[in-house]
């Protein structure tokens, strides 16, 4: 009995074993990691790191703040999983949204939270270096908000040239934000949305939370959106089925020019 006992828990401490080993290795991003993970996942060929920065500004009187915050965070989980080489990490939450002392873009609503360009680029610096200490040899930079793209692109340049005889390499992915904005509105206009309701806080942006996070909108506001309460675009077109296809067209974009990117010398932009 005691033998029989004794080969159980053997058994119970192997299957325990076994599943912490397989979530270790299904584990992508960094948050939910050890350093010892972590460092087991780069010497098995996760050598690539994807830092993705979000945004936190407000998006009219019918949608939450975090929209670009949790489209980063899942997307990043869902593009580094689709690499299959990559550790993706914490989630940038700012961005660049207008000047807080002047009230400028959208600063001009209570609850936004401005970085400036500086900062912004300063920060995406120092988390890149930080990835290429942890002995990641590609560090991919991209956003999903409009502000800090170009500090992104600047980044990566600087940071390439500065590692360039250790062949590590930083590099900057445009598709995620700029390619597929544009691939979607041919996609919407097929349909009979434009562009112009495509724009801020509407059909994009609603569509995309509608799939995400239907919690975060705010039905009975959608019929006071306009431009005086934040509002560019026409969120009553939106649809949870639109934002599933912005989404899966952002990771396959955002997939597909990062294994470019890796897969080849980089190309000054």
């Amino acid at each position: 009995m005691t033998k029989m006992l004794s080969v159980a828990g053997v058994l119970v401490v192997t299957m325990h074993l076994s599943t912490l080993i397989g979530l270790g290795q299904d584990m992508v991003r960094i948050e939910d990691m050890t350093w010892e993970e972590v460092a087991a996942a780069i010497r098995a060929g996760k050598t690539t790191a994807i830092y993705y920065a979000g945004g936190a500004e407000q998006n009219g009187p019918h949608m939450a703040f975090g929209k670009h915050i949790i489209i980063a965070d899942r997307l990043g989980e869902r593009i580094a999983r689709e690499l299959g080489n990559a550790l993706v990490l914490p989630v940038m939450p700012y961005a660049p949204s207008g000047d807080p002392t002047k009230r400028t873009g959208m600063m001009a609503f209570p609850g936004t939270t401005s970085v400036t360009d500086e900062a912004f680029a300063m920060v995406a610096r120092d988390v890149a270096e930080s990835a290429i200490t942890a002995g990641f040899k590609d560090v991919v930079v991209m956003g999903d908000h409009g502000g800090g793209q170009e500090s992104l692109r600047a980044i990566a340049s600087q940071l390439t040239d500065k590692y360039k005889d250790s062949g590590i390499r930083v590099h900057y992915c445009r598709d995620v934000y700029e390619r597929s904005g544009e691939e979607f509105n041919k996609y919407l206009l097929q349909r009979g949305i434009s562009a112009q309701q495509a724009r801020h806080a509407g059909a994009r942006d609603t569509a995309e939370i509608l799939y995400l996070k239907p919690e975060w909108i705010r039905q009975e506001k959608i019929k006071d959106a306009s431009v005086e309460n934040g509002v560019f675009g026409d969120p009553r077109v939106a649809t949870a089925e639109l934002g599933k296809v912005y989404l899966d067209t952002k990771v396959r974009l955002a997939v597909e020019e990062i294994r470019r990117l890796i897969g080849t010398t980089p190309v000054p932009q």
